[in-house]
This record gives C-alpha cells, structure tokens and sequence, in this order.
C-alpha cells in the first residue's frame, strides 16, 4: 500500500479537511521530504490549478496524485447533485465535469463526497435518490470517456444525511450500474456510521477504490483509538493495495500531524 497526504492550495477554506494549506509546490515538497508516495488535492474548480505545473512539480519531488477530492464543491461552492433547483444541479455536474477533465490529464481519480448532497427538508429520500441517481450517472458516464474512475465516499450523519455507510454506498452502486464508480470508505466516518470498520471493508471487498485514513479525533493516525493494525489487516485480506491518504487535521500542527502520520502509517506497514 501507498501512503497519501490531503492538501489543498492556499487559499482554501477551513471547511477543506487538510494538514498543508499553502502553495501546492511548496506543500508537495514538504510531503515527499517526509516521505509520502502521493498528495491528494483539494478542489473547488478547475481553473485553479495549471495542470502542467502540477505535473512538473510532481515529477520533480517523485510524487503520485491519485484523487482529485471536491467537498470545497459543495462547501464553498454551494452545488451538489440532490439540489432542489435544477439550474443548481446542472452547475453542480457541469463543475465535476470539469474537474473530471482534469483528473484525465493528471491520471487522477475523483473523489464525490458532499457534492452529492442531502434529502432536503420535506422531501423524501426517494426523490433526493433519483436526483443524484440522475447527476451522477452523468458524470459517471462521462468520466469513462476519459478513462476516470469515480470514488462516493460515506459521511457521517453530523455532516449530511444521505449515503452515510459503506452498505448504503453500496446499495447506491448497485443501482446505479456504473462500473467506473467505486467506493470510497473513511475510516473517521466509519468509525461512526458502521458497526465494523474491518467487516464493512470486507463486505465492500473490490469495490472499494481508496481509502481515508485518520484517527478517531480526525487527528492523524496514532492519536485516537482506530486499532489501524486491524484496519490495515481487512485491507490486506480484500488484497486492497493503492492508497490509504491521511484527511487530518493540522493538529497539534501541520509538520507535526504530517510526520506523525506517515511515521505511524510507515511503522504498521512495515
């Protein structure tokens, strides 16, 4: 397995789950100083990054990114897929297109967390289901045109309402039918949502294509009481082995979670 580190440039919200919010370059070095094997990058629109840069600077300190993430979509941006508004809905799916695109370039998969969206309030689960069912099979559809895999990841039932679980992220798959949209376990989520971290990654079994990894403080791994040995152990026995990346937060602060991370993570997989 491949260690990964959330980042984000510098002018991203709190909202952005990060340890380094700062100039990519700069980021992207302090994180292969430390020894990680990829940097996941942290969104709101495209047009943020110079894809060539990226490449440039990723070639330049041996790094890999593996996901482009996209909450600051719905965060910041205010556009998700379950959007009562269709004129909302259409932005929402014109803006992952885009990052989409961007992704194809940087050999990336893209990650759909909030942007999914919620049920609204006086609305059923029901038609807030047919209307990501409907977004997303968009999307879905034109990612494969790109050769991109698409990743929904759970949240929490504190953070949003809808697809909370990995068994509800997978009966969503199921009725969506898309062979590039995989699923995406957090184990800070599913620390709260599923009943067993390992049992539900072994149900998710090859559908599961990354993972988030952070304590049960959301600080990094080592400083709450995941048991990660175990974590690591279901991953192993689902012959998982891409990226687990550290979503944490700058706690104590940024270098310290970073180093703390990598060194726990390196130590269990060694």
């Amino acid at each position: 397995m491949r260690i990964g580190l959330a980042i984000a440039p510098e002018n991203a919200l709190p909202s952005a789950f990060v340890v380094f919010r700062d100039k990519l370059e700069t980021s992207m070095e302090k994180a292969a100083e430390l020894g990680y094997d990829g940097v996941e990058l942290a969104l709101l629109h495209a047009k943020q990054v110079d894809p060539r840069r990226i490449k440039r600077a990723l070639m330049k300190h041996g790094l890999e990114l593996p996901v482009i993430s996209t909450g600051q979509v719905f965060s910041e941006g205010k556009l998700w897929f379950t959007h009562p508004d269709e004129g909302v809905r259409r932005t929402a799916v014109e803006r992952m297109k885009e990052l989409i695109e961007l992704a194809a370039h940087l050999e990336a998969k893209v990650n759909v967390g909030r942007v999914r969206g919620y049920v609204h309030e006086g609305e059923s689960r029901e038609t807030a289901e047919e209307r990501f069912l409907e977004c997303m099979a968009e999307c879905a559809d034109f990612a494969a045109s790109f050769g991109v895999e698409l990743l929904l990841e759970p949240v929490n039932r504190y953070e949003i309402n809808y697809i909370n679980s990995v068994s509800e992220a997978l009966d969503v798959l199921r009725k969506l039918r898309r062979p590039n949209v995989k699923v995406m376990p957090d184990v800070f989520h599913m620390n709260i949502e599923d009943a067993s971290i390992p049992g539900s990654l072994e149900e998710a079994g090859q559908l599961v294509g990354y993972v988030h990894v952070a304590d049960s403080n959301r600080w990094a791994p080592g400083y709450g009481h995941l048991d990660f040995s175990e974590i690591l152990r279901a991953l192993r026995r689902i012959s998982y082995d891409w990226y687990i990346t550290a979503e944490i937060l700058p706690y104590p602060d940024p270098d310290a979670a970073a180093e703390c991370a990598i060194r726990y993570l390196r130590e269990l997989l060694a």
